[in-house]
């Protein structure tokens, strides 16, 4: 029959087969490209096209066997006329010559160009595809369940079933990854706060605390002059209440409704004591992610940090980890004024106090974080005692100079970031 066929009609035959290749092979590729989550996002839209392509990949197996039916038909088609073609050309050489040719153009033509078309705009081809796949499957389902029982079959055995493939869900790695990935399309503040939440469950109340030694709380004990001088002063909305000592704590104070009731002259050790709330305690090492939910779950803005032993070590307040999400919001943790000096020659003076964690994100620095707490602590902990003024140690690439001691404790530091050591310095 082909060889009674004009070699014109040939040429037009078997440039539309060449045509359905690319097509195939196109669809195959764009489908496979899509990504999974922005296809649920359009499908909830009511994109047409959408609905179609993840209908074809709710059975992947199904639609592979469709796709791949469709274009061995067609290149095998193909390649049948062309060999009629190169021997009506070139007589029995003709055969090589097609084989040849044919295969040149199928690569570069039906595989290469629209493969890498559809893999670079997988949505602008994969969804009109689908208007011509979804037909097809349904025209040619007996066929293409038939392959996929044998394929089935033959994966069988070898331990391998299309039910064991892996949910498209991603996990929190993966997820962080992909906001990175975003780009522009979604703004550098939104991508730091979306990645500090999945960095939660790495922080612990310790890492954003109060310590105990800089707690502000209020002496219940004290006179009412004392108390209401306090309260008329504080710079904190809540305030924990104690008799003698934090050891002795009773309660947590709104002191808005402290202050309330002295505007109105009502303030007394009972009224005051009939507004505070019951202390709440918090576990140390308490990752951030629960904590959050057990405040949401408790209505609790305020939690008493405790050892093992009960003891207070310090407070952590809801704000805290509010601030570890969006970063500075208020001046109360670090303020540049007291606790953070740039120097003229690139230096900082900070207070041994200050948190690591709000130095790092303040300058930018990646101070070690695992440990010690405050600057202080740090440097406690890596010489194994109190230095004197004038001491200077390196931490990583930063290096840290004591300034002025007091009280077993160090009070001020110059701290310089510096290139990283080489291999060679660090030996």
């Amino acid at each position: 029959m082909l060889e009674s066929t004009s070699l014109s009609l040939l040429f037009i035959l078997l440039f539309i087969l060449l045509l359905f290749s690319a097509f195939f092979s196109s669809s195959e590729t764009a489908l496979m490209s899509l990504n999974r989550y922005r296809l649920r996002h359009l499908e909830h839209q009511g994109h047409a096209g959408a609905v179609l392509a993840s209908q074809l990949l709710a059975r992947p197996d199904r639609l592979i066997g469709l796709i791949l039916l469709g274009n061995n038909f067609v290149n095998i088609f193909a390649s049948a006329i062309a060999t009629v073609i190169g021997i009506k050309l070139f007589g029995e050489n003709g055969i090589v010559i097609a084989t040849l040719t044919l295969t040149l153009i199928v690569l570069l033509f039906a595989e290469v160009t629209p493969k890498t078309l559809a893999a670079l705009h997988p949505e602008r081809v994969a969804f009109p595809a689908s208007y011509i796949l979804k037909p097809l499957s349904f025209l040619l389902y007996p066929l293409v369940w038939l392959i996929n029982a044998i394929t089935n079959r033959l994966l069988s055995m070898f331990g391998v079933s299309p039910a064991d493939a892996k949910s498209s869900a991603i996990n929190s790695e993966e997820l962080r990854m992909a906001l990175m990935e975003a780009g522009s399309m979604i703004p550098k503040r939104h991508k730091k706060m979306l990645v500090s939440i999945l960095d939660l469950e790495k922080v612990t109340v310790n890492d954003v605390m109060v310590p105990r030694n800089e707690i502000e709380g209020l002496d219940i004990d004290a006179s009412m002059t004392e108390i209401s001088k306090q309260l008329s002063h504080c710079a904190h909305t809540r305030l924990p209440i104690y008799h003698d000592s934090l050891d002795n704590i009773i309660g947590i104070l709104h002191v808005r409704k402290a202050m309330h009731l002295l505007a109105q002259q009502n303030l007394t050790k009972n009224t005051l004591n009939n507004i505070i709330k019951e202390s709440y305690f918090v576990p140390e090492g308490t990752p951030l992610n629960t904590q959050l939910i057990q405040f949401q779950r408790q209505r609790r803005r305020t939690g008493m940090v405790v050892d093992e032993y009960g003891d207070i070590v310090g407070l952590v307040t809801l704000e805290d980890i509010f601030r570890e999400i969006v970063g500075e919001f208020t001046a109360d943790t670090i303020d540049e004024d007291k606790d953070i000096h740039p120097q003229q020659d690139g230096s900082y003076l900070i207070n041994g106090s200050a948190n690591i964690r709000e130095i790092n994100r303040h300058n930018n620095w990646h101070l070690p974080t695992e440990g010690p707490k405050t600057i202080n602590g740090l440097i406690l902990e890596v010489l194994e005692s109190i230095p004197d003024p004038g001491v200077s140690l390196r931490i990583e690439d930063y290096v840290i100079e004591v300034v002025q001691t007091s009280d077993n404790t160090i009070k001020t530091v110059r701290i310089r970031a510096t290139e990283p050591l080489t291999p060679s310095e660090e030996q």
